[in-house]
């Protein structure tokens, strides 16, 4: 059962009761990430989103982590390029716990001056790690050519510099500008009462009043361009891409099931040519980035040296076939499996639910049925598939990015793919 309410301050609260669970797992997000933040501002929202954990008027970061330890509990944040979501998860009978707690953190974190020195060690730390991690760090900077000159493409921990720049009085004026309550939603599921859960939430969510501000979100566009990095690493580290679609966008159901057939499961075209029939790559696989208002679809291949071109032309051949042949009935009908397992598979887990229903309050405003989903799925044809992915491809406007001991030049790279 789905219900909904909003504050007097504007602040949605939505919950799903599900009698047969054990747990409730809460989240209080806002609608806000790195991509609403200002030259001077980047990594600003996941800097807040760390620091809502160390320490409130009444709690001690200590104190935060004893409680939730006390009876069981998980809590965590997470920062996105649209969203910030403070969550935890516990048994039904602390749900006065879980909400008192997050309400606290949310509304009374102190940001005091060492613990926002302390938390700064910490994410620059965190930067050079994931600088360390090729195969996550080629995204990143993928995505900064794809959307080139627009907030979207920067990294989420923003930069080095920005964040030693932070201090209390720019995080307290980001917080004012963009933690108003229009842009929040509490979003909780399990085994709760909503009348009851209102009770408990409502009276401290009620007393913001920040005012609301216009939203200066710019709709990026992609950047056709090949570049290659060259550094001293084992694998060369391959990401390329083209315009996917939004989270609203009619085509995204045929697009996430071209994704599928291409590249997001162990059956699929690239895994079964490039490493499972030549062993050319351990890591191959695509991917879909979807926005409110743009999209990513990509492929990543970690592959030697000797092998790129050979990969490369590989890619350009399945790419080719999608867009020439339809998808046979067989591959259509497993890759709407594939879906439509992942959804309900998904849907046994309160997280799961809490997410979903906060990101269908976003984008579309209600809560948004299983079965409406599972019908769009189902409802696609394979026409559909081919012609919105003759929309999105061009082999000549392609964004490709090689990182490591990459043997071939641009031209090369461009002939391989084009």
């Amino acid at each position: 059962m789905h219900q909904k309410t909003v504050l007097r301050n504007g602040i949605r609260v939505l919950t799903e009761k599900i009698p047969f669970a054990h747990s409730v797992s809460t989240g209080i997000w806002v609608g806000v990430g790195s991509r609403d933040e200002e030259e001077d501002e980047r990594g600003i929202t996941h800097f807040i989103e760390h620091m809502l954990f160390k320490g409130t008027q009444r709690r001690s970061a200590l104190d935060i982590a004893k409680e939730f330890d006390s009876v069981g509990g998980f809590a965590n944040a997470f920062t996105s390029k649209e969203h910030v979501c403070v969550h935890a998860k516990v048994l039904a009978s602390h749900l006065p716990l879980v909400v008192d707690v997050l309400s606290d953190i949310f509304l009374n974190s102190v940001f005091s001056d060492n613990e926002i020195e302390r938390e700064q060690q910490v994410i620059l730390q965190e930067i050079r790690m994931i600088e360390d991690t090729p195969d996550e760090y080629v995204h990143i900077l993928f995505q900064e050519m794809f959307w080139k000159d627009n907030p979207l493409g920067l990294p989420i921990y923003g930069s080095a510099q920005a964040l030693e720049s932070l201090d209390r009085t720019k995080v307290l004026r980001y917080l004012s500008r963009h933690f108003h309550s229009d842009k929040i939603v509490i979003s909780a599921a399990g085994n709760l009462d909503h009348d009851r859960f209102l009770e408990l939430i409502g009276p401290p969510m009620e007393g913001l009043n920040h005012p609301a501000l216009p939203g200066r979100r710019v709709v990026p566009k992609n950047h056709p361009l090949v570049r290659i990095i060259p550094k001293d690493l084992e694998l060369v580290h391959v990401c390329l891409g083209m315009r996917g679609n939004s989270q609203v966008d009619e085509n995204r159901f045929a697009s996430h099931l071209l994704n599928v057939v291409l590249g997001s499961s162990m059956s699929s075209r690239l895994f079964q040519e490039i490493r499972e029939k030549r062993g050319l790559a351990y890591s191959v696989y695509s991917f879909s980035h979807s926005h409110v208002d743009a999209g990513i679809l990509g492929i990543y291949a970690g592959v030697g040296a000797r092998n790129v071109q050979e990969t490369l032309e590989l890619i350009r051949e399945q790419l080719s076939l999608l867009a020439d042949e339809l998808i046979s009935d067989e591959e259509l009908n497993a890759a709407k499996e594939y879906l439509r397992g992942s959804m309900y598979l998904n849907a046994e887990s309160t997280d799961s639910r809490m997410n979903r229903m906060a990101k269908n309050e976003f984008l579309f405003g209600r809560f948004v049925d299983f079965s409406e989903i599972e019908e769009k799925i189902v409802g696609v044809r394979a026409e559909q598939i081919r012609d919105w992915f003759r929309e999105v491809y061009t082999p000549q406007e392609l964004t490709v990015l090689l990182m490591g001991p990459v043997e071939m030049d641009r031209a090369d790279v461009e002939k391989a793919l084009s």
